[in-house]
């Protein structure tokens, strides 16, 4: 079961985190959060590692018809962006809403429109 959907960009890591922010933000979600991985493991633990950070993507909307749903699907938001570099290309994986629909008690449409939003931003990051 994949949980993830995933873009490879062709721009460098430091270029490819402002430009994600931004095709999600046309899309209707906002970034709540920002966690450089990177620099917390190095920080915390001594471990050294390739450029990684954690989006917390929100779209208001559907946040709240979601969060009307089912209370209890709080702890599975927001949706998490995760942008990365392996090597010498940068990675996009957006979590995948409808294991969240399959998770919690959310009608399918919820996930689903949220689905149709985050393929947007994705494909947007890749059209030429």
């Amino acid at each position: 079961m994949g949980y993830t959907r995933t873009v490879v960009l062709d721009v460098p890591y430091e270029e490819a985190v402002p430009k994600v922010k931004e095709a999600f933000q046309t899309h209707g979600f906002g970034t709540l959060t920002e966690i450089d991985v990177k620099a917390t493991l190095q920080s915390k633990i001594g471990v050294e590692m390739e450029p990684y950070v954690i989006l917390g993507a929100c779209n208001p909307h559907l946040a709240h018809q979601a969060l009307t749903a089912d209370p209890e699907v709080g702890a599975l938001l927001p949706c998490n962006v995760v942008v990365r570099r392996d090597g010498d290309r940068t990675l996009v994986h957006a979590l995948d809403p409808e294991v969240i629909g399959r998770l919690a008690d959310v009608p399918e449409s919820i996930a689903r429109e949220a689905g149709e939003l985050i393929q947007k931003a994705l494909d947007s990051l890749t059209a030429s």
